[in-house]
């Protein structure tokens, strides 16, 4: 039998905080109980904003925390054709189509529908809904556009996607870290709407690379925060699309601040790096974290 395969997936565009290491410590626990393989692979499409120098902090760290993985380590930079083949295949298949409203366009076209009384749709995220006025454009106009220079990005025609699907979509869902049981959570991807799947500058998006690289990986358990439970929906489209596997997930409990939101990169909260120098350890972390 096929050992089970577990992955860690960090974005190196800042330090690994604690949320972080709860989710690596969780991985390495459930692979260990299971028997199965760790891996780490570095989510770095983003080539303005991760560096190579987080990505020496993410290993250094994860090395103080005690974490083992295996070799080599994935990096999403130096694969992006594998992530160009997934969208010329959603291309084939008329399931993406070239998006040419700008931010301004998406508001203008909010406010008009919000005048008449009415709420505008937004994402588990919060974002509106791309309003998806050029879907139907011609393909004449298409490539009219693209052949003048007009900025665009490719998004999921997310209706048509759903509609090729002979059976209900859903994805296995563990109940807790022992791995009992699972139960099937059905998927809704509409609630999404048409994003974004890959740039002009920027052949994939987050969505895309992370549903081809699981399935080149063979990862059979995604274990991340509660934070991604509804792009599971989005990710499961994209894989019953692309004919790739399905793993099954576990959502785990987020770390929150003081002020009850996940911690988060971007708001620079304390990084494991800034506990290490305060003279916390690699046990008193753990402790911090319930394990």
């Amino acid at each position: 039998m096929t050992a089970p395969v577990f992955r860690f997936a960090p974005s190196p565009n800042g330090e690994l905080h604690l949320g972080h290491a709860l989710s690596a410590l969780t991985n390495q626990r459930m692979a260990a109980k299971a028997g199965g393989r760790l891996l780490l692979r570095i989510e770095d499409i983003d080539l303005t904003r991760c560096t190579p120098d987080f990505e020496a902090a993410i290993r250094s760290d994860l090395a103080w925390l005690g974490i083992a993985y295996e070799q080599p380590v994935r990096r999403q930079s130096e694969h992006f054709a594998c992530y160009e083949d997934a969208l010329e295949r959603l291309k084939a298949d008329e399931l993406v189509y070239p998006a040419f409203m700008s931010r301004g366009d998406i508001r203008a076209a909010i406010i008009c529908h919000e005048a008449s009384g009415q709420s505008w749709p937004r994402d588990p995220d919060g974002a509106p809904l791309y309003p998806g006025t050029d879907r139907t454009l011609s393909s004449r106009e298409r490539r009219r556009r693209i052949d003048a220079g007009t900025p665009f990005a490719w998004r999921l025609d997310t209706a048509a996607a759903l509609a090729r699907l002979p059976d209900q979509l859903n994805w296995r869902e563990w109940g807790d870290e022992t791995m009992a049981a699972t139960t099937d959570i059905a998927a809704d991807p509409l609630q999404w709407g048409d994003v974004i799947i890959a740039r002009r500058e920027i052949a994939t998006s987050y969505h895309l690379s992370v549903v081809v690289d699981d399935a080149l990986q063979g990862i059979s358990h995604v274990v991340r925060g509660l934070d991604l439970y509804f792009a599971t929906s989005l990710q499961r489209l994209l894989q019953q699309v692309l004919g790739l596997p399905q793993p099954s997930y576990f959502h785990h409990r987020l770390v929150l601040g003081p002020d009850g939101r996940k911690l988060s990169k971007s708001q620079r909260d304390t990084g494991l790096a800034a506990l290490r120098q305060a003279g916390e350890t690699p046990e008193t972390v753990k402790a911090m974290l319930g394990f």
